[in-house]
């Protein structure tokens, strides 16, 4: 049995080379797999499922010819793609988690989070989170016409990319107890998120036990996804052609 898990795609039409590198993977890596995880920012903005973009409709596609091969689809919100809906799971056959939401992933009780509710210390983050993840924020701009909704989530990006550029490094990344605090809550002992593109793996201790933080890579020159087996799991990447 092989599992899957990516995040930070950030799948937009600026960026062809990074879709070809997205379908292949559909197309070879995740067909062997029986289950594939998305964790979030699988689009760069994500304005609701009734999106008829090119991007959007060949996606939703792409994964529906995964999921009618055998393997299982599991999604996760990230702070680009809040949007994503019931609709959206129905057409590609996949599940929409909670986040955070767990796992027994071989044996192991594993925490899966997108990632950006660990940034704690980037407070002026945390309460726009609060905001965009309002089911009554989220139900109003969904009321609105598509073009307005596309408007709204080219300002965000705007505005996120300024905000990040002025903001240190430190604050951008997870804060250390909060990650023992949530690996504690959910008596979990492996926690595998995206959010901070900054892939890598984290040897820790929580309640005195040995425990690991997995980070997920996002895909940019490269494509980043973890396999996981009962032989193991091994956080690989690959070049992503021109």
């Amino acid at each position: 049995m092989t599992v899957l898990f990516i995040s930070d795609l950030h799948l937009d039409e600026k960026r062809p080379d990074i879709f070809r590198a997205f379908l292949h993977f559909l197309e070879q890596d995740a067909r062997r797999a029986d289950s594939l995880y998305v964790l979030g920012d699988l689009f760069e903005a994500w304005v609701g499922d009734d999106d008829d973009s090119n991007i959007a409709l060949q996606s939703v596609a792409a994964f529906r010819q995964l999921s009618d091969s055998g393997t299982e689809l599991f999604f996760m919100h990230g702070n680009r793609d809040f949007l994503l809906g019931q609709d959206f799971a129905n057409q590609t056959g996949g599940t929409l988690l909670d986040d955070p939401c767990t796992i027994d992933l071989f044996g192991i009780p594993t925490l899966l989070m997108h990632g950006d509710s660990l940034c704690t210390a980037d407070t002026e983050y945390q309460q726009l989170r609060q905001q965009l993840r309002s089911s009554q924020w989220q139900q109003q701009l969904l009321a609105q016409p598509l073009a307005a909704r596309r408007e709204l989530a080219q300002q965000l990006r705007m505005a996120s990319s300024e905000a990040t550029g002025n903001k240190a490094e430190d604050i951008m990344d997870v804060t250390p107890d909060e990650v023992v605090k949530v690996l504690q809550d959910h008596d979990c002992t492996r926690l595998i998120h995206g959010h901070t593109h900054r892939p890598a793996r984290h040897q820790l201790t929580v309640a005195g036990k040995p425990a690991e933080r997995i980070v997920l890579g996002d895909w940019d020159t490269n494509l980043w996804y973890l396999h996981a087996s009962a032989d193991g799991i091994d956080l690989q990447q690959r070049a992503i052609a021109l």
